[in-house]
């Protein structure tokens, strides 16, 4: 198996759509006013052009089976970024790959001058949820920023300067 983790290209946004689009059916979460019907979705390598922003995809044999990123949501405080478009194939899963593109997105949003990183999810991610709270973040009582995805319910923010 050659496994990879790499900056996203134009050419992986189809690809990685498809992914995102698995794991929220996978897991039965919410399809309405989330990543699952946001046009965004499919176009990331584009939405992150001109922008204090990066992906990275994990690959395998030419298949993506992962991603994650940093993007700076409309209507964040100043300082922060949102951790973006993190799912995984069942491929991959407990194979550390997760970790590893998760501890990168963190480093690069720190390097990239960022101060907060926040990310919204859902019951549903209960697994990622639990990862994210391992790592430092911490619950919010609210949404920050116009991410659109208002069907989310789970907000925390992770402190890059601790």
């Amino acid at each position: 198996m050659s496994t990879i983790i790499r900056p996203i290209n134009q050419h992986d946004q189809r690809k990685l759509a498809k992914l995102i689009r698995s794991v929220f059916e996978e897991y039965r979460a919410p399809l309405v006013n989330t990543v699952y019907d946001d046009l965004r979705t499919w176009h990331v390598y584009d939405t992150l052009q001109n922008v204090n922003a990066q992906y990275w995809v994990i690959e395998n044999d030419d298949e993506i089976v992962g991603g994650c990123g940093f993007y700076p949501t409309e209507g964040l405080p100043e300082g922060y970024a949102e951790l973006v478009k993190f799912y995984l194939s069942p491929k991959i899963r407990g194979l550390g790959f997760g970790s590893k593109i998760f501890q990168l997105v963190i480093e690069e949003a720190r390097k990239a001058g960022y101060q907060k990183l926040y990310i919204e999810s859902f019951p549903e991610f209960s697994e990622a949820v639990a990862m994210y709270l391992r790592h430092g973040f911490y619950h919010i009582l609210e949404r920050v920023g116009n991410s659109n995805h208002t069907a989310t319910s789970i907000f925390m923010v992770l402190d890059l300067n601790k």
